[in-house]
């Protein structure tokens, strides 16, 4: 039996098909500045691009000055200027944000921009790995508008071309905004858009990400990913990425480590301890090849045993969250509580990390740290199968689980109130959590 949900799709581009279920373009060809063979002669973008590093960026490689600012002059500074072009369906810098309290520090956003009065789609959900469907909204039909800049690796040193050409043959990797944004600089990372790879991890792309996240330099900008099953709605491969200046909760909570993948430069990997869902942190990598080899060997393990699943990105690359998810397919199965149902919440994988968007004034109003648990418990593995799906990802990796001992457990409950002295922190930092408009 084939397991689907009805869902909105979120609209990430301008040129998404508003209505109806194939997401393409209301008429082809024709003037609409997209990236396929009718617009793309003679277009030029921004190249930025980086120096291939065979080590962990460090604090004392930021003191030569790149040819650009990547996050603050370019990043943030190019999607400002969108920003003011008014291609955003909202103003996001606008939503309500507060911090929930309680141990965790769940962070809750108003987001009612989000909450479209549409006809749900039908999304399968037991299938991670879907064939590319050109028919369907992909991202060779988002507006030239729409795109940033190019992202390229360079053997030369960090460069910047501000008026390259877009060059068909060699399919760039394109940065473009998420016009649906769920925070300040939200984007997406879309490696070798026009080869039309669907949403699925390999080595190369997980390496593009990590060096997204390095050159930003900022541990408040990551990058995350959702797998098909895992709440992707556009099986074209892309990364989402965006700057918020909190820790995320999953960011602290507590690990114990459980193994070390020699054969990947001694990464370390660890088990996250009391969060609601359970999950591996990758950590300890000396370069950002070794970090992409066995995070990558184990999306592509998930990926092939048909595991959902949902990526975090941290501390400029240093950390990586990998948590594989059963929420679409209990909702599918009918395993969902009305109650979370209507609060229309898609948990991937920003919602995971403790950072939730509500689109509901009532649910940001009465949004406690016991809600947030309720809703996060229904998208983690259980005990018996999380085990199961490690050992998957340990034999796919070539490592063996050590025996360790120690550590919290992981609950099914809100921890204690344990951190409240840092909650009036954490709701000030918030205030500022946007950095000052950057001049373009």
């Amino acid at each position: 039996m084939m397991l689907k949900i009805k869902r909105v799709p979120t609209i990430v581009s301008n040129l998404q098909k508003e209505d109806g279920e194939d997401g393409s373009v209301r008429a082809p060809g024709c003037g609409r500045n997209c990236l396929r063979p009718c617009c793309l002669p003679g277009s030029k973008l921004p190249l930025y691009a980086f120096k291939k590093m065979n080590h962990c960026k460090t604090a004392e490689e930021d003191v030569k000055e790149p040819p650009v600012a990547f996050l603050d002059s370019l990043l943030l500074g190019e999607w400002e200027d969108r920003m003011q072009r008014g291609l955003f369906r909202y103003d996001v810098t606008a939503c309500e944000t507060k911090v929930i309290p309680g141990g965790s520090g769940f962070i809750a956003q108003l987001n009612e921009g989000r909450h479209l009065k549409k006809r749900p789609t039908e999304f399968q959900v037991d299938q991670v790995l879907q064939p590319f469907d050109g028919n369907k909204f992909n991202f060779t039909k988002v507006g030239q508008e729409e795109l940033l800049f190019q992202f390229e690796a360079s053997n030369d040193g960090t460069q910047f071309f501000p008026d390259a050409s877009i060059d068909a043959e060699s399919s760039p990797n394109v940065v473009a905004i998420n016009v649906s944004p769920i925070e300040y600089g939200h984007i997406l990372l879309i490696p070798k858009v026009l080869d039309c790879f669907p949403q699925r991890i390999d080595r190369d792309s997980f390496l593009l990400a990590l060096h997204m996240a390095a050159e930003a330099s900022n541990p408040y900008f990551r990058v995350g990913y959702n797998s098909l099953g895992a709440f992707a709605t556009i099986n074209h491969l892309h990364f989402q990425a965006y700057y918020l200046a909190v820790p995320f909760p999953i960011e602290k909570a507590p690990t114990r480590i459980v193994t070390t993948a020699a054969a990947a430069g001694n990464v370390k990997i660890f088990e996250i301890l009391n969060y609601p869902v359970r999950g591996l942190v990758f950590d300890g990598a000396s370069s950002l090849d070794e970090m992409a080899n066995v995070v990558s060997s184990s999306c592509i393990c998930l990926q092939e045993n048909n595991i959902p699943f949902n990526v975090l990105i941290s501390d400029m690359g240093k950390r990586v969250f990998l948590l594989p998810q059963c929420y679409a397919e209990k909702q599918a199965l009918g395993e969902v509580s009305a109650e979370l149902l209507d609060t229309q919440v898609n948990p991937a994988v920003w919602e995971i990390s403790g950072h939730i968007v509500l689109k509901r004034k009532e649910d940001f109003e009465g949004a406690s740290e016991a809600n947030a648990w309720k809703l996060l418990a229904e998208v983690s593995l259980s005990e018996e199968r999380f085990r199961e799906v490690t050992s998957l990802v340990f034999e796919a990796t070539g490592v063996a689980e050590a025996k360790v001992h120690g550590g919290f457990p992981l609950s099914k409950k809100p921890p204690p109130d344990v951190e409240t002295q840092h909650m009036e922190d954490e709701m000030d930092s918030l205030v500022g959590a946007h950095p000052a408009m950057v001049p373009v």
